[in-house]
């Protein structure tokens, strides 16, 4: 089944987005820094707003990098707050240079053992992006990968390696066209959105409902 999933920065994106039919949601703030934590009281609004499936943004920097196990630790508090609430789970990444650091991810995990997790576009600064397929493979909290088709060499390839145990997200800037080219392949089912669903397309404007519908369609196909 094909899947768009929308970016929420609030409780009226999350509302839209739904109204819309997008079938899940990615929950963040600071969008123009590429998603960082949004506070708990937002993931709150939001969850009791939706019913659709929500995840939320684990980052607290814009790099991919952990910065201290200061930051470690916030992050493993936030996870915490957010296995009480009612959501799907959690979206996160990390690296040391361009490597896995998957102990980070796995210890935050650790903290929210019933949440499912997004490993995000970290993934495209990935030296080695097969040996780190397998590696999250590894880890049963990890069911998705979110890339950039134009990031990521052999996307359907990466897809099929990446199967059953992992799905990958196309994600990263897509618009309707690139959801028309991708839809073509048998091993790309879910779409990944934030701008194209914005008015005007600029994404310091709210999601707008028409435009997630017209996206949903395209998916649906």
């Amino acid at each position: 089944m094909r899947v768009l999933e929308l970016i929420a920065c609030s409780a009226a994106d999350a509302v839209a987005a739904q109204r819309g039919g997008a079938g899940r949601l990615e929950v963040v703030r600071a969008l123009e820094a590429g998603g960082l934590t949004p506070p708990i009281s937002l993931v709150k609004e939001i969850a009791a707003a939706v019913s659709i499936p929500v995840r939320v943004m684990l980052r607290e920097n814009d790099g991919f990098e952990m910065a201290d196990r200061e930051e470690l630790t916030r992050l493993c508090d936030s996870v915490r707050e957010l296995a009480r609430l009612d959501i799907d789970g959690v979206v996160l990444g990390f690296l040391r240079g361009r490597g896995l650091d998957l102990a980070a991810a796995t210890q935050i995990l650790a903290c929210a053992p019933n949440l499912k997790a997004t490993f995000h576009r970290a993934f495209e600064e990935l030296e080695d992006p097969q040996a780190a397929v397998a590696m999250l493979k590894a880890v049963p909290q990890f069911d998705r990968i979110l890339v950039s088709p134009a990031r990521v060499r052999g996307l359907k390839q990466l897809g099929e390696s990446a199967a059953p145990e992992l799905i990958v997200v196309a994600g990263g800037g897509i618009d309707r066209a690139a959801i028309r080219r991708l839809r073509k392949s048998a091993a790309i089912c879910e779409f990944h959105v934030g701008r194209a669903a914005r008015c005007d397309g600029d994404i310091r404007r709210p999601v707008d409902t028409a435009r997630v519908r017209e996206l949903a369609d395209l998916v649906a196909g």
